[in-house]
């Protein structure tokens, strides 16, 4: 019996004018959580799809249990045991949670579904994961974490015994994320093999024993979890060291540019009161749905607060919607840059200057050239990873794809930049360039207020940290003075 229940060897992958994949191995123990790990276009997609059959490599061999395998299509895969659940659950949202679990392999006797038997069977899958919903649900109403459920019953129910799943705590919050942990740990506690792809350290310390390395297209290693430092692990995966991953510029502050005084809104929070000056970065955190993201939404017009003020430059301001607020010098960069912060299938110049799209045309006609060179300026300056200003934004990663937005708020005159989950879904070398980039724009004299859920980022670049719980600030640290444990805390402190 081999050692490995996955073993792959040499895998190359050509799509035309690339390699996806060049000479690649990785190897799987039985009841393993093994992570991969790598920066956005290493080549970990291509080769969970050359696992499950999606795609054929030009080079290389797959092993189960020791012998070897082609799989001709995914099929081949599910039948030998093998299950994906990627970061976007693909779910039929209209269909009952039964429905979803056993889309494509239904139960049945003489050419009819046994509806009974399957709900019967999916309320046993749900159970064994602790799930908190019924079998006859929508999955249209489930929560993304619910969903993801969802998708590893599914796995399940085709009796996998290798489970891969593709950043499952992307869009998690804490408690979430915890629930996925115990239902991994209980997969590799029933002898079920795990790939757990993710960018979050967190993540492979708290479930992975091995991790494997990708970085442009190639192997670079396997490592024992308990034996490899942060910095190895970074420089493994960018390939080069990165000795400060937060660049906090020392900027002397100026005057204050923004204050918030007694903001309240119904049901979302109460008698919020913060500010902030020029060049000074203040963190906004908390659990998530503490209030941070309605509090800032309501300060940049998207949603009408019941009472308080916003000042700006010390004077009060009126802001009924987001063009007031742009037009005071205050722009919100939101947590999902693809649906909110970017028109994805148009080029990144026209997303750059689509907000100002105004002041380069003359007589109904836009001064093209002079846009162009523009968007180009300020795509260089945030250091965009791009072929030319006419790629859709659909084709850059996701650190890139927040670059662009970046530029876009740089296109305007703007005075206070508000980030909500700058750094969520992408990879360790994109966060130390947007860190630089945020440490760059104080310098300059922004104001920029920095929501955020990730403890370390909080602390290693806001000068103050706001605190919310339930929709109250329950406290203000210095940076000196902030913990972990601190802001911890008061995240969780009842509301009286």
């Amino acid at each position: 019996m081999s050692e490995y229940v996955l073993e792959l060897k040499g895998i190359t992958k050509i799509f035309p004018g690339v390699k996806a994949l060049n000479n690649v191995h990785f190897q799987l123990k039985k009841g393993e959580i093994h992570a991969l790990m790598g920066e956005n276009g290493a080549g970990k997609s291509t080769f969970i799809k050359v696992i499950t059959g999606v795609h054929k490599a030009e080079e290389g061999e797959m092993f189960l249990n020791g012998q070897k395998v082609d799989f001709k299509g995914p099929r081949d895969s599910q039948n030998a045991g093998i299950a994906a659940v990627y970061q976007h659950p693909t779910s039929y949202p209209d269909l009952t949670v039964t429905e979803n679990i056993f889309m494509g392999h239904e139960m049945m006797k003489n050419g009819i579904i046994q509806w009974k038997k399957m709900n019967d069977e999916a309320t046993k899958l749900l159970k064994q994961l602790n799930a908190d919903f019924k079998a006859t649900e929508e999955v249209g109403a489930l929560s993304v974490a619910q969903q993801q459920m969802v998708e590893i019953a599914k796995a399940l129910s085709t009796n996998a015994e290798i489970v891969i799943l593709d950043e499952p705590t992307a869009s998690l919050t804490k408690n979430e994320s915890e629930e996925l942990y115990r239902i991994v740990e209980k997969l590799a506690a029933d002898g079920v093999s795990v790939i757990f792809i993710s960018h979050r350290f967190e993540d492979m310390y708290r479930l992975a024993s091995r991790v494997t390395v990708f970085r442009d297209s190639q192997y670079i290693g396997t490592y024992n979890v308990d034996e490899i430092t942060n910095a190895d692990l970074i420089k493994a995966m960018v390939g080069r060291e990165i000795n400060d991953l937060f660049p906090k510029p020392e900027v002397t502050l100026g005057e204050e540019v923004l204050k918030v005084e007694g903001l309240s809104r119904l049901g979302y929070y109460k008698n919020v009161s913060f500010h902030v000056r020029a060049g000074e970065i203040i963190g906004l955190t908390g659990l998530v749905g503490a209030g941070r993201t309605e509090v800032v939404e309501s300060v940049c017009g998207l949603t009408r607060a019941d009472e308080g003020s916003v000042y700006l430059d010390g004077a009060k301001v009126t802001i009924k919607q987001p063009s007031d607020a742009m037009k005071q010098g205050i722009i919100l960069l939101p947590e999902d840059r693809q649906k909110e912060g970017l028109i994805m299938s148009w080029g990144l110049g026209r997303n750059v200057t689509l907000p100002v799209i105004s002041t380069y045309a003359k007589h109904g006609f836009t001064d093209e050239k002079k846009e162009q060179q523009i968007a180009k300026q300020l795509l260089e300056e945030v250091d965009t990873k791009a072929v030319s200003i006419f790629d859709a934004a659909t084709t850059l990663s996701g650190g890139n794809q927040q670059k662009v937005v970046v530029a876009k708020a740089l296109a305007q005159n703007m005075k206070v930049v508000i980030m909500d989950e700058p750094t969520k879904g992408v990879d360790v070398g994109a966060k130390a360039e947007i860190y630089q980039i945020m440490g760059d724009l104080a310098q300059k004299g922004y104001a920029i207020i920095l929501i955020s859920s990730e403890m370390p980022e909080i602390l290693g670049m806001a000068d103050r940290i706001i605190v919310m719980c339930n929709g109250k600030v329950t406290g203000e640290l210095n940076r000196q003075e902030a913990t972990q444990e601190g802001i911890l805390e008061l995240a969780m402190e009842k509301s009286k």
